[in-house]
This record gives C-alpha cells, structure tokens and sequence, in this order.
C-alpha cells in the first residue's frame, strides 16, 4: 500500500523515503471510501524539494462532509503522521498503486482558498521553492480556539460586536456590503471618487480613481508628495481603497513595518469603518492574525491591511492591490524562498485581473521598469506642484556653498546646515538624519587608521557611550586594553558618528532646545510642532504635525559608499522619504544635503525620483544588472556548486544564461548566514512557527555562482533549478546548494 510517485532520479518516492524514515506502519483494512471524488491531492508541510507536489489520498466515506479543498489535514507517510492541506478532491488517482487512506481532517475551515493556492504555486515556481514554504507565509497556524467563533457566525459577528460588515464613506454611498433590510446580492453603483486632496496634486490622479470606482483595474506606480497631514501617503492609499470598495470589491494594502501599518490601519478604519477592515501581522500574536484571517476568510472584513503576510490574504472579489514602500528591505521575506511582496502582488494583480498601486516618495529601478515596459502608468505630480508641494533643497557642497565654506566639504555639519538648523529652530521643530545608531558604531586606531577589531572574532569594534569601553558588535566581548596590531597605538578614534553622539553633541550646541533621538530601539512616532532637535536614523524619523521647518540630511557620502549595486538608489530612497517630511518651500521649509555625488544629490535637489530611476535603469540595461535581467545566487562548497552545473537539464536555455563564479564568499557574509540560520532555528514572536530551513543552513557555504538571465528565459532557467534541486534532494547524494533568486543583498 503505497502512493508510488516517480522520483526525479527515477526511484520509487515511498521506498526511497521509507528508507529515510524508517518502516510505515500500515492499517490493515480500507476504510470504505466516498462515493463522489474519492480521492484527495494532498500538500505536505514539508521542506524537501523533492516532496514538493501532490500527493493522492483515499476519502473515507467517513470524512466524505468534511474533507473539502482547502482544509488541514493529517496524513500517514513515510511511516509517520504528517500535516498538510487537502488541495483538491477528483475522481481518478494518477496511479495505479493502492492509496492510503487520510488520516484526519483536523479543522472544517477551509483556510486555503484556491486562489492562494495557485499563487503560492506561482510564487514557488518564480523564486526555485516549494509551495509549501510559501504557504507557511501565506497560512497563519491553527487556533482551535479561535474556529469555534467561527462555526457559528451569528456567535462570532456578536463576539465583535457586529451584524455584518458596513462600509462608510464613498462605500456606504454606493449601497455595497448591505445595509439591514436590503439584499446582500444588490449590484453595486459606481461612486464618484471620494474626496481626495491628495490625488488631486497628479494630472491623472482623479482619473485613476474613477477608474476604480467603475470596477475597473487600473495599474498605476504613484511617487507620493504627501509627507503628513491630511493628505499624507496613507491617506491617499486609502482613497484607492475606497474607490475599489465603492465598486464592490475588496482590497489589499501591505507596508513594511508596524509604524506605517498603524498610519494605514487608522486612515482606511476612518474612511471605511472597523467592521470592514482586517489587520494581519505577526507581531499582534498568533491569536489576533488567525482571527482575523478567519474574518477575511468568511468575508466579515473585505480590506486586510498587515505587512509581508498579508500578500496572501483571502480576500473574497479582489479589485485591488496595494504596496507602500516596495524600496524597503523588510518586504523581502527572511525565509526560504525569500520572495519579495511586491512580486507577490504583482503575481496576485495578474491572475486575479486586479487593479495596482505602487506608492512612495522615491522610485525604484523595478518600479521604473513596469513603467518603461508600459505594465502600469506613472502617477506623478507636474513641476508647478512640485515647486508648490516640496521643500527648498540645498546642496551644502555645491559650487557655491564651497565658494562661501571652504571647509564645508571635511565638516560632518558644515556652516549651511548649522544656519537652517537655527533658522527652524525659530519656527519649529530639525531633523537630522544620521547614517548609524550608536555612540561611535566604528572605531580606528588614532595614529595609523587601522580599522579596530576584535581580537577573537574579527569583528569591528565599537563604543556605545562617551566613558564605556571598546567592544565587539558580533561577539560583544568588550576589549578595554586594545592595542593597534599594525603600530602598536592604543588610542582611538571614531570613524563613524552614531545618533547618539550626534544627539549628545546638538544638545550641547543648542542649550535650552530639547534633543530627541529616535534610532535603535528607542524610535519615537510623532513629534510636537514646537521647537526642538530630533536625531533619527533612516526609517526611525517622526512626523510632525505642521511638518519640519528644517530637515538636514547627514552622512551622505557614508550612505553612498557603501559596498552595494543599490547603494545610491537607497540613499535617495531615504533622502526623499525625510526630506519630505519637511514644511513646503511657501511656508519656509528647507533641506540641506551633505554628500559628495552631485549625480544622486542632484535628483534630490530637482525633487526628480523618477528621473533618478529613469538614469538608474539605463545604466544596469547597459551592464546587464538587475532589475534589467533576473538573477540566481548559488551558495555551497564548490564540488557542490560544480555537481549541481553539470546535472542541469539545459534544453531550450542554451546561450540565454551567463555564469559569474565561483568565488569565494566574504567571511563577514558566511558569518552573518549563520546568525541568519541561527535565528531562524528558535521561535519568533509573531510569526507563524520557529524553523530553520535547510535553504538557510545551506547558505552557509564557502563559494558562490551567479547565474544571469533575460526575463524571457526566466521561466525555463527557474524550472531546471527547481528540478535539478528536486533531483539531488531525492538522491541525497553531495552538500547541500542553497538557491536565491534575485537577492538584494549580494550584488
């Protein structure tokens, strides 16, 4: 009694894995089995690539009512009882072998819908994973607790203190979601747009609405000038939702972090109300995410709004999909297959014939990109607006500045930045941006410049107050008795100014103004419109209320130095997403920029994200680089790297792959996948369960291979990585090779 799927190496899957797993033990007797459909495709929850695909199940008459597409089961295999999710239920098995019967049906809740299904399928097949880590993403765990709501939905809707979900605003307006008294199957009337001064500010912003509101699914890549007040970014974002939702459809938004999520959470609850809005994030608990899933599920809630999860979000009649900030490295999900959510989305968008809308205040190369290719449209705002809108922007080492400051360009704060700092200081509220948290994040011997490590790691030095001792940022041995293995110098010196000590210095410069430091782990929301300094490193800045009447951007050229093919595009990023957080130029707001690259500084200068992203592109189209080809980072040993080249099933690529490597990988980089692994392997709060995958284990290999590819031959490369992963996982012959695709922090 066996489900004896071929192997990629052409053995027999069960007595391949029952010699890993050890002896099954077998049931005696068939139950009898479902008249209708009787048989059941199974997904296992399971990391091996080459278990990656259906597995077929006998339906026991018994389980006939329960056993429905999209539940959790649990299933015998290989001797042991596994978990995973009944994909779909049809009428022959694709063999002939005699099939085990389901073991149980552990909940009626039928959590995986079909669509997330082929999504995550899709989303598998474009990042070389299996459908099974993508559904651990996708899937929140199991609370028994929190079905029970659920199996009775008069009981459940009276837990939260609801009868059924009722859209406000432009949505109410419209007659959807079903008012008491009506029909829950009234057509829905396309609205006006609501009211938006944020769209407003973009030629074709109002039109993109209306689109929305006719049902329609527009594709739009929006460079925002709204910093905060009325019409900030999440206030424009929930004007497209509002859209989609007067048309009868639901919606998806997904930021990056908690702070944006709690700005996105409060604007689309004021506009459409709480019944309608659910929020899905692991850091509120497995708890509150499973509830809220269920509330989606069961259509209660018709918007969910979370970070990287929330991509997957079973949200019934789909109209729209939205990411804030897809330039930020907390969209690239820290498991194997490490995807990104914008290609979640933009696989989302395409299968369910979903709208768009990419939002932020900067533009990347892959936003650009679906731009040029005509995938979506550039909604911008004109050079009158831009002039209205934007904050005055000064280059502290320009010609000019240089001119009057000579030394402006060996001072960390040079003389342009201390005179509208003062300047503000009358007004309200400085920013300044710093590069590093910390008191002295990199320290250096005072005599010969010789960077400072740790004796018995090698790790990088650091001070973290003005009287603490040196120590180690990897091992945190601290090192008081430091001596230069160059020169013999004990003295030091920082190389690298943290917040901290910017924040201990202004203080002192500015006596009587209140100093605010927002970094680490100690990031502050919001600010009062009063004067005072706020330090805050690159994502950690507060809004103010009234704006800031001055935001000085620091460490530029530290920004832009670093070892990284993204280094300037992610200095404008951040450059962009302070700066305009500052007062308009109208009302006496000013920004000063410190950096050497009059190229990247610039962009900023004009206020022209676009045309940064526009140059951006241009160049990696010449040189072949992401985002203008995709990519595969290959990581082991390199017998392992050479073993997995030679076995690859090449038909129909020839000539379309160019191979870099291998080489050696950098020993910080192999220490840090360990730390990577390392973590992964213990449970974390709001996430769906502790694990540490294989892929990242593998990742802590010697040598690495890269291979390039056009986006036309993307999908024949992938699936040969993908089968020759399966092959190798099923022999288990050789070191393991880790796969990535299209990382972000190798290049």
């Amino acid at each position: 009694m066996t489900h004896t799927t071929r192997l990629p190496d052409g053995t027999d899957g069960q007595l391949s894995l029952l010699h890993g797993f050890g002896a099954a033990q077998l049931p005696q007797a068939d139950p009898a089995r479902a008249s209708s459909l009787p048989i059941a495709r199974v997904i296992l929850d399971a990391q091996l690539p080459h278990l990656d695909r259906y597995f077929d199940y006998a339906v026991p008459a018994a389980m006939d009512a329960e056993a429905q597409p999209g539940v959790r089961v649990k299933v015998r295999f290989a001797g042991r009882e596994h978990a995973g999710f009944l994909a779909e239920r049809i009428q022959e098995a694709s063999t002939t072998a005699t099939l085990l019967p389901l073991a149980k049906v552990l909940s009626p809740q039928r959590v995986l819908t079909p669509e997330v299904l082929a999504l995550a399928t899709a989303v598998a097949a474009r990042s070389v994973g299996t459908v099974s880590d993508v559904l651990r993403s996708a899937v929140p765990p199991r609370m028994a607790r929190v079905e029970a709501e659920f199996d009775d939905p008069g009981a459940a809707a009276a837990a939260h203190g609801e009868s059924m979900p009722r859209p406000s605003g432009a949505a109410a307006a419209s007659g959807v979601g079903g008012a008491p008294g009506t029909s829950s199957t009234v057509l829905p009337v396309a609205a006006e747009p609501p009211p938006s001064g944020g769209f407003r500010r973009y030629p074709n912003g109002p039109a993109y609405l209306q689109h929305l509101c006719s049902g329609e699914s527009p594709r739009a890549v929006l460079t925002s000038l709204g910093g905060y007040g009325a019409t900030a970014w999440h206030e424009e974002i929930a004007d497209a939702v509002a859209a989609a939702v007067s048309s009868g459809r639901g919606a998806v938004v997904v930021v990056p972090d908690q702070r944006d999520l709690a700005r996105m959470e409060a604007a689309l609850v004021g506009r459409l109300g709480a019944p309608a809005v659910a929020r899905l994030t692991g850091e509120d608990g497995a708890t509150p995410r499973y509830r809220n899933f269920l509330r989606i599920l069961h259509g209660t809630a018709t918007v969910a709004v979370g970070t990287r999860s929330a991509a997957y979000a079973p949200v019934r009649d789909l109209g729209l999909v939205c990411l804030w900030d897809d330039g930020d490295d907390q969209h690239v999900e820290q498991r194997a297959p490490y995807q990104h959510v914008r290609d979640v989305l933009l696989l989302r968008a395409e299968q369910a014939g979903a709208a768009m809308l990419l939002s932020s205040f900067a533009r990347t190369t892959e936003a650009q990109r679906l731009v040029d290719t005509g995938w979506a449209h550039a909604i911008q705002a004109d050079r009158s607006e831009v002039r209205r809108s934007a904050p005055r922007v000064l280059h502290a080492a320009d010609a000019y500045q240089m001119e009057r400051d000579p030394l402006a360009a060996q001072a960390r704060i040079p003389h342009a930045a201390w005179a509208a700092a003062q300047a503000g200081l009358k007004t309200g509220p400085v920013l300044l941006q710093v590069a590093r948290t910390g008191f002295s994040p990199a320290l250096a011997c005072d005599r010969c410049r010789h960077a400072a490590r740790c004796p018995v790691c090698a790790g990088p030095l650091a001070q973290s107050g003005r009287n603490a001792p040196p120590a180690c940022r990897w091992c945190g041995r601290p090192d008081p008795h430091w001596a230069c293995p160059e020169c013999g110098g004990t003295r030091m010196r920082s190389t690298v100014t943290g917040a901290t000590r910017t924040a201990e210095e202004l203080g002192r410069a500015f006596p009587g103004v209140p100093v605010i430091s927002s970094a680490g782990e100690h990031i502050v929301d919001d600010v009062r419109d009063v004067p005072a300094v706020v330090v805050a490193t690159p994502g950690a800045e507060p809004v103010a209320a009234g704006g800031y009447a001055a935001v000085i951007l620091l460490d530029g050229n530290a920004m832009l130095s670093r070892e990284s093919m993204r280094a300037g595009e992610d200095a404008l990023r951040r450059w962009f997403s302070a700066a305009i957080l500052a007062r308009p130029a109208t009302a006496g707001g000013t920004v000063v920029i410190t950096g050497d690259d009059d190229v990247a500084v610039g962009h900023l200068v004009r206020w022209d994200p676009a045309g940064a992203a526009s140059r951006e592109l241009a160049e990696r189209h010449e040189l072949g680089l992401p985002p203008a080809v995709r990519y595969a980072v290959l990581t082991g040993t390199r017998e392992a790297l050479t073993h997995f080249l030679d076995g690859l099933e090449t038909e129909g690529t020839e000539g379309t792959v160019r191979v870099v490597g291998p080489a050696p990988v950098p020993p910080d980089v192999r220490r840090d996948a360990v730390l990577a692994a390392r973590a992964l392997a213990g449970p974390k709060r709001g996430t769906d369960r502790g694990n540490a995958a294989p892929d990242a284990l593998a990742g802590q290999g010697s040598h690495r291979m890269l291979l390039f590819f056009s986006y036309r031959a993307a999908a024949g490369v992938t699936r040969v990585l993908r089968a020759r992963r399966a092959a190798l996982s099923a022999r288990r012959t050789g070191e393991p090779v880790h796969v990535r695709l299209d990382a972000l922090d190798v290049l």
